[in-house]
């Protein structure tokens, strides 16, 4: 049982002495550990430092045995081709594709347990994208019960709207889609358009470039710096959406994508040719690579939320392109040729440049899919989709780094303790970026879980 003096390291409440000695009693009166973090929870842990959050959205779902919570002992036709490295971590393991982020995981926390309700990209993705099973998404792009709910990205910029001029939420990529459909869990649902994401896209051609302008003819906004050009491609851009019948609340977003071009410093907030080149080569010159940099240049102008689409499609089609991370077929080869070393180089590269410059405390990033897959490989060296154990990383803002939160059971195929969920995970962003109970009761706002308080 615990005691009093073995309470050293554990911030409790708000660190009073009156907040100890409850603690105490709870010891003595048998209360056990897990007891005491339950209550912990239900009195609110203490906020993190947050200021900005980075989510790196893994759209696809990652194998959780390829990457981070492989599996040695397990028969081969579960454990896979790759063997294991150990991390600076003790007797924590990862995939052997990670050596980079296993040489850093005593800069983050890793979340082992985590499971969802469905194994459907669009109810799943929806899920993990609102920590809400209410209004999830099924394959016809409806809710299936209630209102669409907002996501976590719409959330936060309610709550933390800039008077800059700037998005308070910003998308790097294109829209999720499963298959032809774009699922709706994305956008600010019953918080109206005004809370929908600011999305810009990466282009390794083009540069940086804002979708719902259509500007076209190459004019990205890096490159609008004739003004005559700029006010054509705004007129002609004008003229498009008048003719799709696009509602106010959008033209209000219309108005600002235009007010930021015609600002020479927001222009310059998406060109990355302004970074030295040494900088661009340590994200890696792949769209992911690139696409964590932008987003460190957010957060950095402070932007509260910046989203990072690994990919906007899941394809199940064999030699379909990306897929993000639905590797039903020959997941091995994907993971070694592009999927592996890329999350390995670019996201230990954002955790660098953001702790040499000073923004890893304030800046809280979370990487996830909406699910794992299959701990049984297929008979197309491929993985399926599988709610049931999954893995996230989670960094900065407060949070406490080198911890491993939950197991799973020795074929990974579910939580063994700890389990947590997308609507826990959710609460604990919440909990980061200092959104108060009062703020989401106002708004109308639930989640399905609680903040992760080992975490703070």
């Amino acid at each position: 049982m615990l005691n009093i003096l073995s309470l050293g390291s554990i911030q409790i409440g708000k660190h009073s002495r009156r907040s100890v000695l409850q603690v105490g009693a709870s010891s003595v009166l048998g209360l056990h550990w897990a007891d005491l973090l339950k209550a912990r929870t239900i009195a609110g842990p203490v906020n993190g430092s947050a200021k900005s959050v980075i989510f790196i959205w893994l759209w696809g779902g990652p194998a959780q045995l390829d990457t981070f919570d492989p599996k040695p002992n397990a028969p081969a036709e579960f454990r896979g081709p790759f063997s294991t490295i150990q991390t600076r971590s003790p007797g924590v393991r990862y995939s052997e594709l990670f050596p980079k982020l296993a040489s850093r995981s005593d800069q983050f926390s890793l979340i082992r347990s985590m499971h969802s309700q469905s194994n459907d990209h669009g109810v799943a993705g929806t899920v993990g994208l609102t920590g809400s099973i209410a209004g999830a998404v099924g394959l016809d792009g409806k809710p299936k019960a209630g209102q669409a709910r907002p996501t976590t990205g719409s959330i936060v910029a309610k709550v933390r709207k800039l008077d800059s001029g700037l998005p308070s939420f910003m998308v790097v990529g294109g829209k999720l889609h499963q298959g032809k459909k774009a699922i709706i869990g994305e956008g600010g649902g019953f918080l109206g358009a005004s809370c929908d994401p600011f999305r810009i896209v990466y282009d390794q051609t083009h540069g940086m470039r804002i979708p719902a302008l259509e500007l076209g003819q190459g004019l990205t906004p890096e490159r609008l710096e004739d003004r005559k050009k700029l006010n054509t491609a705004i007129s002609d851009a004008s003229k498009k959406l008048d003719s799709k019948g696009f509602s106010h609340s959008w033209g209000e977003h219309m108005d600002q994508a235009f007010a930021l071009l015609m600002r020479p410093e927001a222009r310059s907030l998406f060109d990355l040719s302004l970074e030295p080149a040494s900088v661009r080569d340590q994200y890696g010159r792949t769209r992911f690579g690139q696409s964590c940099l932008l987003a460190r240049r957010l957060v950095e102008k402070g932007i509260p939320f910046v989203q990072v689409n690994w990919s906007d499609h899941v394809e199940a089609e064999e030699d379909a392109g990306d897929g993000g991370w639905d590797h039903h077929y020959r997941n091995f080869q994907i993971m070694i040729d592009r999927h592996g070393p890329w999350l390995d180089h670019s996201l230990s590269a954002l955790f660098d440049d953001l702790k040499n410059r000073g923004l890893l405390d304030s800046t809280l990033v979370v990487a996830v899919g909406e699910f794992g897959r299959t701990p049984k490989i297929n008979d197309k060296a491929g993985r399926d989709h599988w709610e049931h154990c999954y893995s996230a990383l989670i960094a900065g803002g407060g949070i406490k780094p080198g911890m491993v939160i939950g197991t799973s059971d020795a074929r990974a195929e579910r939580p063994s303790s700890r389990p947590c969920t997308p609507g826990d995970l959710a609460a604990t962003i919440h909990q980061a970026i200092g959104i108060t109970s009062e703020q989401s009761q106002t708004l109308g706002i639930t989640v399905d879980g609680e903040p992760i308080a080992e975490l703070f």
